[in-house]
């Protein structure tokens, strides 16, 4: 990619994440975007393409892609002398499963939330079955927030219906760490600037949207994955969240997602 417009090579390094350039993250975050369909494959030539741009080297992705296969995410064959890559049905299970949280558009609705609070041993190991498998976001060891009705059939811990009147700071510490804020704050920043400096005249090729568009859903996964699924009122007053998340899909509405064969003949 040494003829790439300075722009596309700017917008990369600003997009990259900062903390996390894992390469075997950045594929599964690249197959969860254009891939995620049964039968979609992409080959290792457009794989190529469209992360070293990213100052990766394709002996990281070689590697990246045997972790993936091991691990039961990915398989590949070959058609010709064409190595094709695809999510396993249990890569298609995990993207699935995230990708409604990725993509939503809007926040969370206000709806009713109650609180799951466990006594220590037996309690506590209640709660984390529950938290494995429930909408729950934790505040502390033993405690839980939750949407919804509460449920019926929980004996063991004692549940109560939440009506907040104020959000103290230690909850907003607990549900929107420091770590989590700034990321937010970094990414809402990098995005805001990328789409407002495009050259109205720059047409990219399959294989470059790819890039920008896997730069920029990796680390939105990263922060919404971990952004606690609950109304506004929870969020303290400096979360960027809803700016971060108005900027991130304006910038991928700019950047149409190609499909995979566009891609391997890129």
């Amino acid at each position: 990619m040494t003829n790439a417009h300075p722009w596309f090579t700017q917008a990369v390094a600003e997009l990259a994440d900062p903390q996390n350039q894992r390469v075997w993250s950045i594929i599964v975050s690249l197959f969860g975007d254009m891939a995620q369909e049964r039968g979609a494959k992409i080959s290792g030539g457009a794989l190529g393409r469209i992360i070293e741009p990213m100052g990766i080297k394709p002996e990281a992705i070689r590697v990246a892609l045997h972790r993936l296969r091991k691990d039961g995410w990915i398989e590949s064959d070959r058609v010709g002398r064409v190595s094709m890559h695809f999510l396993t049905e249990y890569g298609r299970t995990q993207s699935a499963r995230v990708t409604p949280r990725i993509y939503a558009r809007d926040p969370a609705p206000d709806t009713p939330l109650h609180l799951l609070i466990a006594e220590d041993g037996t309690g506590t190991r209640l709660l984390e079955d529950i938290l494995l498998s429930h909408d729950y976001t934790p505040i502390g060891r033993n405690t839980a927030l939750g949407p919804g009705a509460p449920p019926v059939d929980q004996d063991e811990l004692l549940i109560l219906e939440v009506t907040t009147r104020s959000v103290p700071r230690w909850v907003h510490e607990k549900l929107f760490p420091p770590d989590l804020r700034a990321a937010c704050r970094s990414l809402h920043e990098a995005v805001r600037h990328v789409s407002q400096g495009r050259p109205a005249s720059w047409e990219p090729t399959p294989c470059q949207i790819a890039t920008l568009r896997t730069l920029i859903v990796h680390r939105w996964r990263r922060v919404v994955l971990r952004l606690p699924d609950l109304p506004d009122r929870f969020c303290p007053p400096d979360w960027t969240g809803p700016a971060c998340r108005a900027q991130v899909f304006r910038l991928l509405d700019q950047l149409p997602r190609p499909l995979p064969e566009d891609l391997n003949q890129d």
